[in-house]
């Protein structure tokens, strides 16, 4: 009976089926992975390994056909859009030099970098091997993320990382395509690269600033969107704004919802904590469904033909090059040394180095070209190597480097006014950490004048609580003049 059902479905397979089993089954394994405390990309490469062509075959990417990489892309943009607006200008400016440099020269070390191991390790040839160094540029936030919170880091290392896995995705996708077309076109169009480039992350910038002050604008006027609309309409924006940058300027659109997550992440709206928790929820339906779909693509066969060879490169990228990396991007910079060797090793590749790899490998082989599949293969492998190794080993490389926070300092005070602010203002004086939560805007407003870090949203939320980093509070408490909701602030800080 139960073989006679897995026929059934593998033959009537089709892409609804394909898309309704990879969203199931990503949500499922990410739910797992959270009771677990390991990272969810590990659950949701062996899930889609388990259920693609090479192990039940209940789900095959292929069947979605061309609409796999309309699907791959539209989702990665929602989910950059969803890192951006969580970065804060004000953290983001105190560790400026070396974010800007790890994304800039940083990323250039890694892309030649990597294209040197995949020579000479696999003896891939020249243009195939830059395309992989493009590949890996960029790290994962969405493993580093949480990997952070969870390490409770000093907040100066903790920006550094959050931000750097934002900021690069999208430099180093668009490094990957023009590297891909320039392959698929011919050594000519090397020349036009650099300024490909420049064209495409200075639109990309530029579109994506101004896109993020019309949208915040949008949703903090009142009578401009309807009530209970706010989260739809920044979605049908987001995905406009992609698919129209693209259409303007050829992958431009990845930088450009970035840079708008970031200024509306930056600007107060009358639906902030709404929004946040809205594309927080998404994109974790987003990761499931595309690492389930883009691993079931994955042949073991070609990983297994990789042989140590691969191991050697991933060994390289994360002993030799990504050390070289930070330390010369991070040369002058306020790090101290034991921070710029825990920078040093945690670099967990994540979603866009799948989805730009899968799309890549779809590109070369509808041309005809060789090395799709050993390209697609060899990425996956650096995703399944270095974030193995970060959620094993970051743990005890914190306490080893000493980058932990000591301990639970911080105070966390509901009610940014009358008592809550003169009791912020003592504590402050004592050298105590304070950070308040509110759902006033003129109380927020309030507090940060006066200097203090303010959590704006429902502080009952568990993402408010994430964001006001609660993995460093010690002490929780609720000064509003509602008792009810000071007791249940009590019992959900605790």
């Amino acid at each position: 009976m139960g073989s006679g059902l897995a026929l059934v479905i593998v033959d009537h397979q089709g892409p609804a089926l394909t898309l309704v089993l990879a969203l199931a089954v990503g949500i499922f394994a990410q739910s797992v992975s959270r009771h677990l405390r390991i990272p969810g990309i590990v659950l949701l490469l062996l899930a889609g390994a388990w259920l693609g062509p090479d192990g039940l075959a209940w789900i095959d990417p292929r069947s979605l056909g061309v609409g796999l990489v309309s699907v791959v892309d539209l989702a990665v943009a929602v989910i950059l859009f969803e890192g951006g607006l969580n970065l804060g200008i004000s953290r983001l400016r105190r560790e400026q030099t070396s974010i800007r440099r790890l994304v800039t020269w940083g990323a250039l070390i890694t892309l030649v970098g990597g294209a040197l191991a995949a020579r000479w390790c696999l003896d891939w040839p020249w243009m195939r091997s830059f395309v992989f160094g493009g590949l890996v540029v960029v790290t994962g936030p969405t493993v580093v993320g949480p990997l952070v919170r969870d390490l409770r880091l000093r907040p100066r290392i903790a920006t550094v990382l959050e931000a750097e896995g934002v900021l690069i995705d999208p430099i180093g996708a668009i490094l990957a395509a023009l590297l891909l077309g320039i392959s698929l076109q011919g050594i000519e169009s090397i020349w036009d690269a650099p300024m490909v480039l420049a064209v495409s992350l200075g639109f990309g910038a530029i579109a994506g600033v101004i896109a993020g002050f019309a949208l915040a604008w949008l949703l903090r006027v009142r009578n401009i969107v309807p009530e209970g609309y706010e989260n739809i309409f920044a979605l049908a924006y987001v995905l406009l704004l992609y698919q129209g940058c693209d259409e303007f300027v050829s992958h431009s659109g990845i930088l450009a919802v970035t840079a708008a997550g970031v200024v509306v992440g930056n600007l107060r709206t009358r639906v902030d904590r709404d929004l946040r928790e809205f594309k927080d929820q998404l994109t974790v339906l987003l990761i499931g469904l595309l690492f389930v779909l883009l691993a079931a693509e994955v042949r073991f066969e070609d990983v297994l033909a990789l042989g140590w060879s691969g191991l050697a490169v991933v060994g390289l990228l994360v002993l030799v090059i990504r050390p070289l990396n930070v330390g010369l991007s991070t040369l002058g910079s306020d790090l101290s040394l034991r921070e710029r060797l825990f920078v040093s090793w945690i670099a967990p590749r994540g979603i866009v180095a799948a989805a730009v790899a899968s799309v890549t490998a779809t590109a070369l082989e509808s041309q005809g070209v060789p090395g799709g599949p050993e390209l697609r293969a060899m990425v996956f492998l650096c995703i399944a190597g270095t974030v193995v190794l970060a959620g094993l080993t970051g743990g005890p490389m914190a306490t080893l480097l000493k980058v932990r926070l000591p301990g639970r300092e911080t105070v966390a005070i509901l009610g940014a006014q009358g008592l809550g602010l003169e009791l912020a203002i003592q504590l402050r004086s004592g050298g105590v950490p304070v950070v308040f939560l509110d759902s006033n805007p003129a109380n927020c407003r309030r507090a940060e004048e006066a200097g203090f870090r303010v959590i704006y949203g429902d502080a009952l939320h568990e993402r408010t609580l994430q964001r006001a980093r609660f993995e460093n509070v010690g002490s929780a408490i609720g000064l509003t003049p509602n008792q009810m909701l000071n007791s249940i602030f009590a019992s959900r800080a605790r």
